[in-house]
């Protein structure tokens, strides 16, 4: 029996780019049959380590087009989408510590994910409220209550930390961050690449 390819994939769910292209990365990976290994990270100390910016801080410019570029995305998608979402910035850590308590149970956790990245970016709700966090993992299939509660073990807080260093290791520097047999891919109009470099199987461009 062959051995399923695996990818890296980091992300945030406060990260726009992540929900606009998730059912697509999902769809490749269903197509391919890859192992994802999911990565929630601060998006914030990724941006302190990279020289990145969050949006409230970036050049008026930037601010505009990128309302723009968010509906030519949805549009593209044909995905809903807030372009000012009531509660963002915000600290999605309760969602990404209940998506590691899972993946230590070895849940299925794709459901999950969607759901979450779906909080702030289709049903405006505040990421930072446990109780809305809770009904996302039962509306995903999982026990939202068990899942808060094992997500206050402090070796959880430590994998999130250890994530988060773990890409600022790998150069991530934005989400979605994809590697693939270590050759790196950011953003989600990086996935045509990512496919074409399973399809083609030619060798991986590795970060110098």
């Amino acid at each position: 029996m062959s051995q399923r390819n695996s990818i890296n994939f980091y992300f945030s769910f406060v990260s726009l780019y992540t929900y606009i292209g998730y059912e697509v990365f999902q769809s490749l990976v269903k197509r391919h049959d890859l192992e994802v290994h999911y990565k929630p990270i601060d998006l914030h100390a990724i941006f302190s380590a990279s020289g990145g910016l969050p949006v409230s801080k970036r050049p008026p410019q930037r601010q505009a087009y990128r309302l723009v570029e968010m509906q030519r995305w949805a549009l593209a998608r044909n995905i809903p989408l807030v372009l000012k979402p009531k509660h963002h910035p915000s600290n999605p850590e309760i969602g990404h510590r209940m998506l590691l308590a899972a993946i230590a149970n070895q849940q299925d956790v794709r459901a999950f994910v969607g759901n979450a990245l779906k909080v702030l970016w289709v049903d405006d709700l505040n990421i930072e409220d446990a109780a809305v966090m809770i009904a996302v993992a039962d509306k995903s299939g999982l026990d939202g209550n068990a899942l808060y509660t094992q997500s206050q073990d402090s070796a959880i807080q430590s994998e999130v930390d250890a994530l988060t260093q773990e890409g600022v290791q790998r150069q991530v520097f934005g989400t979605p961050f994809f590697l693939y047999k270590n050759e790196p891919f950011w953003g989600q109009d990086r996935l045509d690449m990512l496919e074409d470099l399973i399809v083609s199987n030619r060798a991986p461009i590795a970060l110098p």
